[in-house]
């Protein structure tokens, strides 16, 4: 998804200049005491065809507050649509849309969200320090620069031009100007691509911190261990429909639960015709094997080759789990 900057309230991210008023915390005061909805956002039955492809075919789907909820799906999928939807970029041929107990295109609503698409056309010419102060101004209590800027460790690029900056860099950036607002709601696609280790474990501290102040966060990504770190719900896309939605463990749980590896003079053949085998295979030497159930399988391996060794059992992760669903969903 990418995003054009042009100074319009049309922009999800921008909203006219409002009150001078900053505080200087990360405090989300108020956003707590919104109790007319569990919902920060809800797609509600959501259908939208362009020609004869329907992108979403009845979705149902509810961002929690104080949660962050993964939205998940291959290319395709849809996940752009609903986010479009969500924002009020995109109106849905059928269904309802709500929006921090608005319609997404009123700019009340628009003015208490932050956004962070996967590329965002920005003025290359700006520094950073002019691009985060023109964001800022268009929301009624914004953070002020130097919190922005530590929490998004971009301190040191304030005075540089944006259009000279590494691409992990821009992403920092991009990822200052979607918090700057101090949002209630906020939309992440593909937060981390392009960070190191340290930034992206730097991102996902300030993340949890916005969801201990009440944020709600709406997360895509490809990046399954982000999702398996953050999420406190996942809903599974697949063709435009959910067809799966939980826990990070209820969503494991539908899947291969345990993926057994060892050293053994077992043939993959014959580990393949003992029951509750998923699949067998041999990988750099040892032998991998899924099933729903691990202890059966471990103790037939023991007796069947007294010097098997390296044995390990894990279980299955949110990525296995993934594969699975969208391969059944095909």
């Amino acid at each position: 998804m990418k995003s054009h900057w042009r100074e319009s309230a049309k922009n999800p991210v921008e909203a006219v200049a409002l009150a001078p008023d900053r505080p200087s915390c990360l405090s989300l005061r108020g956003v707590k005491d919104r109790a007319e909805s569990t919902y920060a956002a809800e797609l509600d039955g959501v259908v939208k065809r362009y020609g004869s492809n329907t992108a979403l075919d009845g979705v149902h789907l509810g961002i929690e507050a104080a949660k962050v909820t993964a939205l998940l799906g291959a290319n395709g999928a849809g996940k752009t649509t609903a986010v479009s939807v969500l924002l009020g970029l995109t109106a849905p041929d059928a269904g309802r849309v709500e929006l921090l107990g608005d319609v997404p295109q009123r700019l009340a609503a628009r003015r208490r969200i932050g956004v962070m698409l996967q590329s965002a056309a920005l003025p290359d010419t700006l520094r950073v320090r002019e691009l985060i102060e023109l964001t800022s101004s268009y929301y009624p209590r914004s953070l002020r620069l130097a919190e922005v800027a530590h929490l998004a460790g971009i301190g040191d690029l304030l005075g540089r031009r944006y259009g000279r900056l590494s691409g992990g860099q821009q992403r920092r950036v991009q990822f200052a100007l979607a918090i700057c607002g101090r949002p209630e709601l906020l939309f992440l696609d593909e937060p981390t691509t392009g960070l190191d280790v340290e930034a992206r474990e730097a991102v996902w501290a300030v993340i949890r911190a916005l969801v201990d102040e009440g944020c709600a966060v709406l997360l895509t990504t490809h990046y399954l261990e982000e999702a398996e770190a953050l999420a406190h719900r996942v809903a599974v896309l697949v063709r435009g429909r959910i067809v799966a939605e939980g826990t990070v463990d209820e969503i494991r749980a539908q899947g291969v639960s345990r993926r057994i590896r060892c050293v053994t003079q077992m043939t993959v053949e014959q580990v393949r015709a003992w029951p509750e085998v998923g699949s067998a295979t041999r990988q750099d030497g040892r032998l991998e094997i899924e099933t729903t159930v691990a202890e059966p399988i471990v103790r037939r391996l023991l007796d069947a080759d007294p010097r098997l060794a390296e044995l390990e059992v894990r279980r299955a992760g949110l990525a296995e789990a993934f594969v699975q669903m969208t391969r059944e969903s095909a």
